[in-house]
């Protein structure tokens, strides 16, 4: 379904990603791993039309998405859900939901929106019983729910999640990924960038390992657990509370 192809990134003069090759097939669940700067979130910002200027190929199911905005990206099939989450803080939860279908309400498909409306309350309950509450006055993981169910509201083909545990409790954690994993289940293709490896790799298929903006490992995500230069640079002692979300 994505296809990125000998990626090159820039922030002026500086390289940010150096030849970068990754693929996700339709309803894969993958994950990016990585250290703090190793160009994880630049990928996806390239993906989503957020970096213009880039080299290479990303091919969106055949179709090539250079020059693309990112409201044709999302058209096309692909949300994000930032780093930092990112939600409006002064609008209520029901009115961020709304604005994740703001290109559905243009093309005046109330019903439909109505629908996942429900679902991502059925989802995500306290989002149901907080829905008039102002955004910003949520909990770290709250907010986080927020944000997927925001970019889920878009229907995507492909969901991307930039650093989803980042800032939030194990538990929270824990929760969050066995919401992702569900998707998945449900034929939802992912791609989530994490720092959490043991997150992030519990719930994967396959695992991409990138380091100063060049691909230097992928494999099975069972696999990459299990290396031992992965376990030394990304893995604690215990990950397997993580373990169970995988489906």
């Amino acid at each position: 379904m994505l296809e990125i192809r000998n990626l090159k990134c820039y922030y002026g003069k500086i390289q940010a990603l150096s030849s970068v090759t990754l693929s996700v097939a339709e309803g894969e669940l993958v994950a990016l791993i990585g250290a703090n700067g190793s160009g994880k979130s630049t990928l996806l910002q390239a993906v989503c039309g957020l970096l213009p200027g880039w080299e290479g190929e990303i091919l969106f199911k055949g179709e090539s998405l250079k020059g693309l905005a990112p409201p044709p990206i999302v058209a096309r099939g692909i949300s994000m859900v930032p780093e930092g989450r990112l939600i409006f803080g002064p609008l209520s939860v029901m009115d961020n939901l709304r604005l994740g279908a703001y290109l559905r309400y243009r093309q005046r498909d109330h019903f439909g929106i109505r629908q996942d409306l429900d679902r991502m309350f059925v989802m995500f309950p306290v989002l149901a019983e907080r829905s008039k509450q102002a955004a910003g006055t949520l909990s770290g993981g709250e907010q986080q729910m927020l944000s997927i169910a925001r970019a889920l509201m878009a229907r995507p083909r492909l969901l991307l999640l930039d650093e989803p545990s980042m800032g939030l409790a194990p538990l929270v954690v824990k929760q969050i990924f066995k919401t992702l994993a569900q998707l998945r289940s449900q034929g939802l293709t992912i791609l989530v960038v994490e720092q959490n490896a043991q997150a992030a790799l519990a719930i994967a298929e396959r695992g991409y390992v990138l380091e100063t903006g060049r691909m230097v490992l992928t494999a099975g995500a069972a696999e990459l657990l299990e290396d031992e230069e992965v376990k030394r640079a990304y893995l604690g002692k215990d990950y397997s509370q993580f373990t169970d979300g995988r489906e």
